[in-house]
């Protein structure tokens, strides 16, 4: 059996692969504050995202800067409370990016599912039990 060409150029380039978000700390922050539409407090999206304060910060600003989270400094109880939000933008390229993930697990399980294929594209005889 041979593989099946590669129909279209670039099919599994995957530009929908969002690099600010593909950061695994970004796409940690991400998750969390779209779960939570409400927003999250500094310290509860730190716990969260198991990160220190510095790279928190750092991850935040870059979001920030590409308007996907806002982050409101304010007063709780006399003391300060940084409250972080996902905006409207951020909300539709973490769902663009999803989309984009999804097909790179469909065209992963097309090929997983028939070891065979996996081994032909490889030039790899199947393993026999």
């Amino acid at each position: 059996m041979k593989p099946k060409p590669v129909s279209s150029e670039g099919r599994f380039a995957y530009g929908g692969l969002d690099r600010v978000i593909h950061e695994r700390a970004r796409l940690s922050v991400l998750t969390s504050l779209i779960t939570n539409p409400k927003g999250l407090t500094f310290n509860d999206l730190k716990q969260l995202c198991s990160l220190t304060d510095g790279n928190l910060s750092r991850h935040l600003r870059v979001l920030e800067q590409e308007e996907m989270v806002e982050i409101m400094k304010g007063q709780e109880r006399n003391r300060p409370q940084t409250v972080c939000r996902i905006t409207s933008s951020g909300r539709r390229r973490y769902v663009e990016y999803l989309s984009t993930l999804e097909q790179v697990v469909r065209d992963a399980e097309t090929v997983a599912k028939d070891d065979t294929s996996l081994a032909v594209v490889h030039g790899f005889a199947p393993l026999r039990a």
